[in-house]
C-alpha cells in the first residue's frame, strides 16, 4: 500500500523534473533529445528515491517489531494508550503527543508502536516511543516523531503497545 504512495510521488517528481527540462529551453535542435535524456535520469533518480524509502520503511517497521518483540513478561495494552492531533515539526517531521494511562496498581514502563500514515491510509513511518515509570493509576505524557520529513497531511494509529 505504501509503496504505491511513493511510486506516485516519485513518478510526479519525475514529472516535474522532465517539464522543467523542457521548459529551460534549449537553443539548439537537440532539444527532445536532451530533454529525453533529462526525463530519462530524473525517472531514474525518482524511482531509485522512492525504492530508497520504501526500504526506510520497512527497516523501520522491522525495526519497531524486533524492539517490541524483545520486551518479555509484557501486557498488550494498546488500550492504555491515546494518541493527540498531528503537529508540524521543523524538518517536515510530524509529532503526535502520546498519553498513557497505567490502570495497574503498580508502576510500569510502556512501549508504544506509533505509525504515521497519509490520508488515504498508506504507512508513510513508524516509530517506537517509550514511556517509563508510569504510576499506577496515573498518567504520563510523551510525543511520538515521525523518523523523517513526511509532506502532506498525516494521521496516526497505535500500531502495538506492551505494559512492562
Amino acid at each position: 500500500m505504501a509503496r504505491h504512495g511513493m511510486r506516485d510521488m516519485a513518478r510526479g517528481a519525475a514529472v516535474v523534473v522532465a517539464a522543467a527540462a523542457v521548459l529551460s529551453g534549449c537553443s539548439d535542435g537537440g532539444a527532445s533529445g536532451t530533454a529525453s535524456r533529462a526525463a530519462s535520469a530524473a525517472t531514474e533518480a525518482a524511482s531509485a528515491a522512492a525504492s530508497e524509502a520504501g526500504a526506510a520503511l520497512a527497516s523501520a517497521s522491522a525495526e519497531a517489531g524486533r524492539k517490541l518483540d524483545q520486551i518479555k513478561g509484557g501486557a498488550h495494552a494498546k488500550a492504555d494508550v491515546k494518541l493527540g492531533a498531528v503537529a508540524d515539526e521543523s524538518g517536515g517531521r510530524k509529532a503526535a503527543p502520546v498519553t498513557v494511562t497505567n490502570p495497574t496498581s503498580e508502576s510500569h514502563t510502556y512501549a508504544v508502536q506509533v505509525n504515521f500514515k497519509d490520508t488515504k491510509g498508506n504507512l508513510l513511518d513508524t516509530v517506537v516511543v517509550t514511556v517509563s515509570d508510569v504510576p499506577g493509576g496515573g498518567s504520563k505524557n510523551a510525543t511520538a516523531l515521525s523518523n523523517r520529513g513526511l509532506s502532506g497531511d498525516a494521521v496516526t494509529s497505535v500500531a502495538r503497545a506492551v505494559r512492562y
